[in-house]
């Protein structure tokens, strides 16, 4: 059983900053690929970026040099590091493994 909880998300000023975690449970985790998706409002969910077991990284070319992922496989931990956010970012924020979605952070750009 994989279970996954995101926080981090908040409301924030265009060009600024946010850090997204997902913490997540199980054996398999050091394994496993984590991405992040997001759906912003009246959207489907789309991808963002996913970290594979041995560090390599995709990511969305909307978020591409402005967002960066990262995981600790000790703490079972995956990071979003968002800069330069603008509004058009806004969205719930989900973290997958193996099948699993997490319950959502939301992440509000605006003025």
């Amino acid at each position: 059983q994989v279970q996954l909880v995101e926080s981090g998300g908040g409301l924030v000023q265009p060009g600024g900053s946010l850090r997204l975690s997902c913490a997540a449970s199980g054996s398999i985790f050091s394994d496993s690929i984590v991405g992040w998706y997001r759906q912003p409002p009246g959207k489907q969910r789309e991808f963002v970026a996913r970290i594979f077991s041995g560090g390599n990284t995709n990511y969305a070319d909307s978020v591409k040099g402005r967002f960066a992922i990262s995981r600790d496989n000790a703490k079972k931990m995956v990071y979003l590091q968002m800069n330069s956010l603008k509004p058009e970012d806004t969205a719930v924020y989900y973290c997958l493994m193996r099948g699993y979605w997490g319950q959502g952070t939301q992440v509000t750009v605006s003025a």
